[in-house]
């Protein structure tokens, strides 16, 4: 199967995890997809292919290069909770031509190349967009079909050196927990990679440090004609410990090592407001300081009201897996060098995000970033072209074989 069709299929399932529901998987409908991908895996050969009761999938591509070490290729199959992923309706632009795209023309949803100029670079490839009302999928769909499309190339051409091939895929890493309960033993690998950022060329082994912090208010109701020196409106307070944060400690206000605090949601009403944030710092004692700040801001407005009003709940995601992979750098020098050799321009950055492999990189698995081609994830201006899919396709297979002829 081509990585086209095999990323247009994949997109059709609906796999959006939910942060609120902590069962594995967090929704049942991502194991319909991952019980595809067994079925694809032992179609082509792997013949080990399985989910476990988490929802993870794990394969082994047998290989034919014995001194080489085992090398893990892993990606996420579940979408982001930030946008719907019912019905993802793709539309394929052959040959685009540079100018703005209409997703959703009767709702006056256009994809301006003025507020997204990366599209310039699409300019005469086959892209692939939403109809304006879903998310794409690309995150990370696109690293599932593009493992999956070399893992089945390799299988096919057995002249080709490289050593075996653990594949894994995983649900929930959308809401912090794809790694969860990812047996690294079982995987067998020594290294990976996982395939799941942006542009193609993209090489990423900083990415942030992560925590969690959801926020209650916990107010006062009374009838509003009897509210004077009574009342407690906990959305209003809520309001006040948001205003109490650094303003421009935020993801529209920086870039490159810059960390923030997200203000992902807000539900409130007199009696209760609930508000979840996302925090992130390359830097760990900066995420620290983040979560002082929260701490902080609580403990000020329970002082003022001289009661506990405001709690403020902190858990921790993931790491920097910088440390990890920095004595095993081959991971790096060979991605960057199969890179050059099937004429790709390396771009080695922070992840302004994280990934499966921070976490496993924690657990004695060394697992830098690869790019996927995607771009714009997360909402409905999320796209990838055609020919990013092969190329990455083509990346994986040459790393695969620079492993084979060259062991770490």
């Amino acid at each position: 199967m081509q990585v086209k069709d095999r990323f247009l299929k994949y997109v059709s399932y609906d796999t959006q995890s939910d942060d609120d529901n902590l069962a594995a998987p967090s929704t049942e409908k991502q194991l319909v997809l991952a019980n595809e991908l067994v079925r694809e895996m032992r179609e082509m050969g792997i013949t080990d292919a399985a989910v476990d009761g988490n929802g993870i999938v794990t394969g082994t591509v047998p290989g034919n290069a014995p001194d080489a070490p085992v090398l893990g290729l892993i990606a996420h199959y579940d979408t982001s909770p930030a946008l719907t992923g019912t019905d993802v309706k793709p539309r394929v632009i052959e040959g685009y031509d540079g100018s703005d795209i209409p997703l959703d023309a009767e709702r006056g949803i256009v994809m301006k190349v003025s507020e997204f100029g990366m599209l310039r670079d699409a300019v005469g490839e086959d892209l692939i967009v939403t109809d304006g009302n879903t998310l794409l999928g690309a995150d990370d769909k696109a690293g599932v079909a593009e493992i999956m499309t070399a893992a089945e190339r390799l299988l096919a051409d057995p002249g080709r050196p490289h050593g075996s091939i653990g594949v894994g895929f995983t649900p929930d890493e959308e809401v912090g927990r794809g790694a969860d309960h990812f047996d690294v033993g079982a995987l067998g690998a020594d290294y990976a990679y996982t395939v799941d950022g942006g542009p193609v060329g993209e090489l990423e082994f900083e990415n942030f440090n992560a925590a969690t912090a959801k926020v209650t208010v916990t107010g006062q109701g009374i009838h509003p004609g009897d509210a004077k020196d009574r009342m407690i409106n906990a959305s209003r307070v809520a309001v006040e410990f948001q205003s109490m944060l650094p303003e421009r400690q935020t993801p529209e206000n920086t870039e490159g090592y810059e960390g923030f605090i997200h203000l992902m949601r807000f539900d409130g009403g007199v009696e209760e407001a609930r508000l979840a944030y996302i925090l992130r710092d390359h830097d760990a004692e900066k995420l620290e300081e983040k979560k002082r700040v929260m701490c902080a801001a609580g403990e000020f407005i329970n002082g003022k009201y001289g009661k506990k009003l405001v709690s403020v709940e902190l858990v921790d995601e993931y790491r920097n897996m910088k440390e990890q992979i920095l004595p095993h750098f081959h991971l790096i020098d060979n991605a960057r060098r199969a890179m050059e050799e099937v004429g790709i321009e390396p771009n080695v950055i922070p992840i302004r995000g994280g990934t499966d492999g921070a976490r496993l990189s924690y657990m004695g698995l060394p697992c830098p970033n690869l790019g996927t081609g995607g771009q714009c994830f997360h909402g409905r201006y999320e796209h990838i072209t055609v020919q990013s899919l092969e190329r990455n396709v083509e990346l994986l297979m040459k790393i695969a074989e620079i492993y084979a002829k060259r062991p770490g």
